[in-house]
């Protein structure tokens, strides 16, 4: 997508309206990360506006982040408890925290696309193992790429009413991987306009990617509440531990 650029692409416009549309599995996500834990220290990638951390905190869990957006950062800070989460600002594939060591790191809400190469994914992988215990556990939460791309090109019309209508446009490159997308909005007050691009990769490539980090995969689920993944599954939440 000419122009689009990951690291101003969750500015201030967006970072305050992130949190407007719930996504209802919030709690099911903390249940299942407090588990893991198991009491010790969980590093949230990509941890935006808090909207896992948070929850996550306040099931006794200690929670730092990593974050790359300081306007998400900002709306973090915002929220109650937030103030007293440690943030490092930077990219989730290189960024560090200290002390290393956490029971769990966990990226989800398919961020590991946000990445645009293979081998920033594959850093990202190889950052994760860097930070957890021996015994700790990396959670990738992710989309499955058929689910989205049936078809490569698409205008859908998500809403239309008389002074509003919402679009949804996207397209898909299979070779680069890179899935563009564009909500635009046309209103009585103009056009506004939230791109997004993300490099799809599927279950078995971020399996290789967890190889290649000397890590292993131990168990995929098609969801929170560990239903099964199957062929019919849209997402899948995997965890990966040392190999």
């Amino acid at each position: 997508m000419e122009g689009f650029d990951p690291a101003t692409s969750f500015g201030p416009d967006v970072a305050g309206s992130y949190d407007d549309a719930a996504r209802g599995d919030e709690a099911e996500c903390v249940a299942f990360l407090a588990e893991l834990a198991g009491g010790c220290a969980a590093l949230e990638f990509a941890v935006g506006t808090g909207r896992i951390a948070l929850p996550l905190a306040e099931q006794g869990v200690r929670v730092d982040g990593i974050e790359l957006s300081p306007d998400m950062v900002d709306q973090l800070r915002a929220k109650p408890g937030g103030a007293g989460l440690r943030v490092a600002l930077g990219d989730m594939s290189t960024a560090s925290m200290t002390p290393r060591g956490y029971g769990v790191v966990y990226l989800v809400f398919n961020t590991i696309f946000n990445l645009l190469t293979q081998d920033d994914q594959v850093r990202c992988f190889e950052n994760a193992a860097r930070h957890l215990a021996d015994d700790g556990a990396f959670v990738v939460e992710a989309a499955v790429p058929h689910a989205w791309v049936s078809r490569p090109s698409h205008v859908h019309a998500e809403h239309v009413g008389t002074d509003r209508v919402l679009l949804d446009v996207a397209r898909y490159d299979p070779v680069s991987q890179h899935f563009e997308r564009n909500h635009v909005e046309l209103s009585n007050a103009g056009v506004r306009m939230g791109p997004i691009v993300l490099r799809l990769a599927g279950p078995s490539e971020l399996d290789l990617m967890a190889r290649i980090a000397g890590l292993r995969l131990a168990d995929r689920w098609g969801g929170w509440r560990r239903e099964p993944f199957t062929a019919a599954s849209g997402k899948h939440v995997s965890v990966y531990v040392q190999a």
